[in-house]
């Protein structure tokens, strides 16, 4: 132990820290999936590893819990590499440099890996122990749930055989979760027409920085700053009002986090710079109203770059990749009508690259109800149609609808009243969770998720409670003793 040694539950605070050491961003997972698998056969538990990097540990019920029904206990194990623009942390080999700020676990330069590491833990935890009453157990440990739920999606139905499903990947302690919205990716991919560059011209790069960020989901309400849309009005006031060509463009690292940084490498005649700047001035003054509430930081910069290129985007793909930018569909959609304060469908334009002879758009899109999730993804298609972009939907992932009966639910109730004597929180959520994926591949499955407090989770500063945790695993263990 090191950072976290002495913090309870000591266990869980152990292997949170020994999973922190080891590179487990989405598509980078080997070396936790084989972590996680010789753990448990060091355990002398009989461990599945599928070709998605799955994991599937399986533990015997306690004595006396042998004819109780089987407890999949279930988290994922990628995280959201996000970090500050000074950091020189490099997810795919760096461990993650844990504090503790008195009742908070963070990482000030990066983010944490709470979600979903914490979930790991526990079950690592509960796996290893030889006290603690619980039913047969199967830990499910799923990969890439960050960019697409892949590894849920890939994992053979016949692999577990438990119909009660314990998802750990929720942020708010007292609070459990039925339901989820549906999503997928969408991306659109302009082709580049280039143009020669003349000598006449000058190349500088506009970038906006200084934006919280967050999760495309969780924080799709609070109205925070978007990058990638934010230039997009830049680029727009710009090329309306003085002669530009775009020569590269790039914002954001994931299409499920709200984007905090994008630049723009642009053309523009020798005349026309002091007018670009005086522009770009005015429009971070109304950033800064306009956010002030959320982004009051927010910075836009406007510098000469030392570039010798000599070809830049022509007009026509100027102009069309501002048009993206600006009708992209991004935020709120509608507010859920059932359920006061939850989102029930929304868009996020996440991600923007150049590469080759190409311009890339990805947003993520989020809906409680298929059919606006389908009307989003038109607007988007429709979109790239009119500017003749190719459009293309992937990992797509259904809703996780509510069920008016649920034991686990039940069981979850009873457990917080006896712990805390309070009532717990049913809600629902907007953001993808496996359990749609998980009740579409194994039908009658019943599912609660739950997890201790989590903040700012997809964005640098991430903390995780301690205090939180302790109470959270706490339930969890009473929840297993319960189910008897």
């Amino acid at each position: 132990m090191g950072v976290l040694q002495g913090l309870k539950p000591e266990r869980v605070m152990y292997y949170f820290e020994e999973i922190s050491k080891i590179p487990r961003c989405s598509y980078d997972e080997q070396k936790i999936s084989d972590y996680l698998a010789s753990v448990g056969r060091n355990l002398g538990l009989e461990v599945i590893q599928d070709k998605a990097l799955n994991i599937i540990i399986k533990k015997p019920a306690y004595k006396g819990y042998e004819n109780s029904p089987t407890i999949i206990l279930q988290g994922h194990m990628d995280m959201v590499g996000e970090k500050v623009d000074n950091s020189n942390h490099d997810f795919s080999k760096d461990p993650i440099k844990l504090e503790v700020e008195g009742d908070y676990i963070m990482a000030k330069e990066t983010t944490l890996g709470a979600d979903n590491g914490i979930a790991v833990a526990m079950a690592l935890a509960v796996l290893e122990s030889k006290n603690i009453a619980h039913p047969p157990l199967e830990v499910l440990i799923t990969s890439n749930e960050e960019s697409g739920m892949t590894g849920a999606a890939a994992l053979e139905p016949q692999s577990v055989t438990g119909k009660i499903l314990i998802n750990i990947d929720s942020e708010e302690e007292g609070t459990i979760l039925v339901s989820c919205a549906g999503g997928e990716r969408n991306l659109v991919t302009i082709p580049i027409e280039w143009d020669e560059m003349l000598n006449n011209k000058e190349i500088y790069e506009i970038s906006v920085s200084g934006l919280k960020g967050g999760h495309s989901g969780m924080e799709i309400d609070k109205g925070r700053g978007n990058s990638n849309k934010i230039i997009g009005r830049v680029l727009q006031r710009l090329n309306r009002e003085i002669d530009i060509n775009l020569c590269y463009i790039e914002g954001g690292s994931k299409s499920n986090a709200i984007p905090r940084y994008t630049k723009a490498v642009v053309a523009m005649e020798k005349y026309n710079v002091e007018k670009a700047n005086a522009i770009i001035k005015e429009i971070e003054k109304e950033f800064r109203f306009e956010l002030l509430s959320t982004d009051k930081d927010v910075e836009l910069s406007f510098i000469k770059v030392d570039d010798k290129r000599d070809k830049v985007f022509s007009k026509d793909t100027t102009q069309k990749t501002i048009t993206a930018l600006m009708l992209f569909p991004n935020g709120v959609n509608s507010m859920s009508m059932d359920i006061k304060g939850l989102v029930e469908s929304s868009s996020n334009l996440g991600v923007i690259i150049t590469t080759g002879d190409s311009i890339t758009m990805e947003s993520a899109i989020r809906s409680s109800i298929g059919s606006l999730k389908t009307y989003i993804a038109n607007q988007i298609r429709v979109l790239a149609e009119n500017i003749g972009a190719e459009w293309e939907s992937t990992s797509s992932y259904p809703a996780w609808e509510y069920a008016k009966e649920s034991y686990i639910r039940d069981v979850f109730k009873d457990a917080y009243k006896e712990l805390y004597n309070n009532e717990i929180n049913i809600d629902a959520i907007h953001a993808g969770l496996e359990c749609g994926l998980f009740k579409e591949k194994f039908g009658s499955i019943d599912m609660i998720s739950f997890g201790p407090n989590m903040y700012g989770v997809h964005a640098p500063g991430e903390k995780l409670s301690i205090s939180s945790t302790e109470r959270t695993y706490k339930l969890l263990l009473k929840v297993l003793e319960k189910i008897h």
